[in-house]
């Protein structure tokens, strides 16, 4: 059956494979970003496909953009199936050389935008009971990494929620929560980082200066060979949102390859895909 289809920051990567991936298999596919000016792609690729998808105007910072999207599918379509929460930033730098603001900012991308996706269209799958969120998140929100902590802080607090929400959320409004968690991904991810980087005036050594050598010398040392080996492609984690989707009982997490896996085994190799956790929590506490 073809499902209504919200997915957010699909003007590349992930975001823009999914969403021509997920409009191909012939569901009703609503790719939003927050600036229309970078849309070509997505038409390019979609016109390429020869399939059709609407694109909406969604700042996932801006309460108002959300909800008139939102309001839109609905006033369209009359039900909304599936969010793909996608749209994210990634951040470089130590916690104490950060700025307040740069912190905030990478929290209000990663973590506030999800939630106000969410929380616009709870409403409307608690109305038709049913529905079904998918939080882009990394293994970044299961293992802190050094310089990396505010972008890892973000997603775990991703995780964190959706993890919570999700052991009330199926059992009592039919509507499942999964959690999407890609190592590498070849995509301009980690290139707009350090571009943005770069614009702020690079990362500032001072005390800090052996760790950020040393962690630089790690990103130098991945060659292209290693890369392709290590990382996968926006296409790969399509084809893992879509089979999220298909799936009759989703699992609340999903790594996206066996090395996602080798890198958060200590962490969650006792219950990859979390359900054992969620059943105990509901058996637990709710009594489900």
């Amino acid at each position: 059956m073809s499902k209504v289809i919200l997915i957010t920051g699909t003007s590349s990567g992930v975001g823009l494979h999914t969403a021509v991936h997920l409009a191909a298999q012939g569901n009703k596919v609503y790719a939003s970003m927050r600036d229309l000016s970078k849309k070509e792609d997505l038409e390019n690729l979609a016109g390429l496909k020869n399939v059709s998808l609407e694109i909406l105007q969604l700042d996932i910072q801006k309460n108002e953009e959300v909800e008139a999207a939102v309001n839109t599918i609905i006033s369209k379509e009359n039900r909304i199936d599936v969010l793909i929460n996608n749209a994210g930033a990634g951040f470089i730098g130590t916690m104490e050389q950060t700025s307040m603001e740069e912190i905030h900012n990478t929290m209000d991308i990663n973590f506030y935008g999800p939630i106000r996706c969410m929380k616009a269209v709870l409403p409307f799958m608690r109305k038709q009971h049913a529905g079904h969120i998918i939080n882009i998140s990394s293994v970044g929100g299961l293992v802190g990494q050094p310089m990396n902590e505010i972008y890892c802080a973000a997603k775990f607090a991703l995780e964190g929620l959706s993890e919570s929400i999700a052991t009330y959320m199926e059992p009592y409004f039919g509507i499942n929560v999964s959690i999407i968690e890609p190592g590498g991904i070849i995509t301009e991810f980690g290139n707009n980082i350090f571009k943005n980087l770069e614009k702020s005036g690079g990362i500032k050594k001072g005390a800090y200066e052996p760790l950020v050598n040393d962690y630089m010398d790690y990103r130098a040392s991945f060659t292209d060979e290693m890369k392709a080996k290590a990382f996968q492609t926006p296409d790969q984690i399509a084809e893992l949102i879509s089979s999220c989707i298909a799936d009759k009982k989703p699992a609340l997490r999903y790594l996206s390859s066996e090395n996602a896996e080798k890198f958060t085994y200590l962490k969650s190799g006792l219950d990859t895909s979390g359900n054992h956790l969620q059943a105990m929590i509901r058996k637990n506490i709710l009594n489900k």
